[in-house]
């Protein structure tokens, strides 16, 4: 264990003992467990709290609360502020709260997952979460991988299997991978993957899907690892019977999650822009209150000492007497009470209800796109999902489109039109319109 407050070292490389927890547990490597989640219970008043006075509105509000507070200043009672910024802030803050809930709920879907395992010689129903590194796993056809695997063995000659990464690169052609041939030999005998004891030796835990360096040591001989024999967590294991893989990064070690990235609150364009809004609105509202600061300064020095016997002078302006008995800072102060007093009282220039509107919209939104028919794929039953409720203007706000090759943009699916075989023609040729083109010598 690590003392309290400080980080455990970054590793430099990985190294593995199969079937070993007690050995694997000595580096305290992560388990399987993820969380792509923002809050939890406790974190979440003061982290979505947090987030919600970035916008500048919330923030004025709240100063605006504080002023209120001061007698001299406000002539408004506190809660007049209060009550309409706590409903604000608490509509969204209940609409996070049920976006947070989600992916709490799609965590524990995941992570409840069921895997075979190698656990002291048996094989049993082991929930993903509960993976270690080092352990010996196996996969069977159309299950998602549940940690980065090193192949052992398959039910394919020449232990070969193919998986689907489309959950990783977009792209649903099958890939190949093969074990090592010593590895092989394993094949499902239960015995045989019990009794494995490699080392492994390996990088560390990095975001590169398209690269692994590793040795294996086995029966005293060492074997290269690359990325041809690792199975990445989010792959899809398809035309394979079964196939079994030693546990070599787990949960928030697998390159699926090193590429994920932090759960952090994403601001969108519309939110820069209100912000911005807002600046221009505020100094419009300072510059009104500055000019009847002024004007109101103006007024104290020449005709306010004629209404002293009427109002409360004394009460509430400091001062010290002059010769005749009238208070020389008494209409500079007034001014300067004032002009906080005018921001109250002109405190509705900046809408209080702008954001919670903007998110009643993006909800509503959010809500069609799940019921758009358009959207609904119907070949595999599947309709549009909104992940979230806060970012649906992005959409299709999209400048560059970088593309390597065919297939990215399109379907990557070809059709038999037409062919000449020993100048014979076979099929039928159309022009753009769908019409059939006869070909003539």
């Amino acid at each position: 264990m690590w003392p309290f407050g400080k980080e455990k070292p970054p590793e430099l490389e990985r190294i593995i003992k199969a079937n070993s927890p007690s050995e694997n547990a000595v580096y305290e490597y992560a388990n399987n467990y993820i969380c792509t989640s923002k809050y939890t219970l406790i974190t979440f008043l003061p982290k979505n709290l947090l987030e919600q006075f970035r916008r500048l509105a919330n923030t004025y509000f709240l100063c605006l609360l504080v002023l209120q507070v001061i007698p001299a200043v406000s002539s408004l009672p506190w809660y007049s502020t209060l009550v309409p910024l706590a409903f604000v802030l608490g509509v969204t803050a209940i609409k996070d709260a049920v976006d947070d809930f989600r992916r709490h709920s799609s965590d524990n879907q995941v992570n409840n997952r069921l895997s075979h395992v190698l656990r002291d010689g048996q094989p049993l129903d082991e929930k993903w979460h509960k993976v270690v590194v080092g352990d010996i796993i196996k996969m069977e056809n159309n299950q998602f991988v549940a940690a980065d695997l090193l192949l052992l063995s398959t039910s394919e000659p020449h232990s070969l299997c193919y998986i689907e990464t489309a959950e990783l690169d977009g792209e649903t052609n099958l890939k190949v991978r093969q074990a090592i041939p010593e590895t092989s030999e394993l094949e499902d005998d239960i015995q045989k993957l019990s009794n494995f004891d490699a080392d492994i030796v390996c990088e560390a835990p990095n975001n590169n899907l398209s690269k692994f360096e590793g040795k294996m040591t086995y029966k005293n001989n060492t074997y290269s690892i690359d990325n041809e024999k690792i199975l990445l967590r989010g792959c899809v294991l398809r035309n394979t019977k079964w196939c079994y893989g030693l546990v070599i990064f787990a949960g928030r070690d697998t390159k699926l999650m090193q590429n994920s990235g932090k759960a952090i609150f994403k601001r969108t364009n519309i939110d820069r822009l209100m912000n911005v809004l807002i600046i221009g609105i505020f100094l419009f509202l300072l510059t009104c209150c500055l000019v009847m600061t002024a004007a109101c300064g103006i007024w104290e020095t020449l005709k306010g000492n004629d209404f002293q016997v009427f109002l409360p002078w004394d009460s509430y302006i400091p001062g010290s007497p002059d010769k005749d008995g009238s208070k020389q800072e008494g209409a500079t102060v007034t001014a300067l009470l004032v002009f906080f007093s005018y921001i109250i009282i002109l405190n509705t220039v900046v809408p209080i209800s702008l954001y919670v509107s903007v998110e009643i919209i993006r909800l509503v939104n959010s809500m069609w796109i799940n019921w758009d028919v358009k959207m609904y794929y119907d070949k595999v039953k599947t309709a549009a999902k909104a992940r979230t409720t806060t970012l649906n203007e992005e959409l299709g706000q999209i400048e560059y489109i970088f593309s390597d090759k065919t297939g990215t943009l399109t379907q990557n699916i070809m059709e038999f039109k037409k062919c000449s075989i020993a100048g014979k023609s076979y099929g039928d040729a159309f022009d753009e319109f769908g019409n059939s083109i006869v070909i003539t010598e």
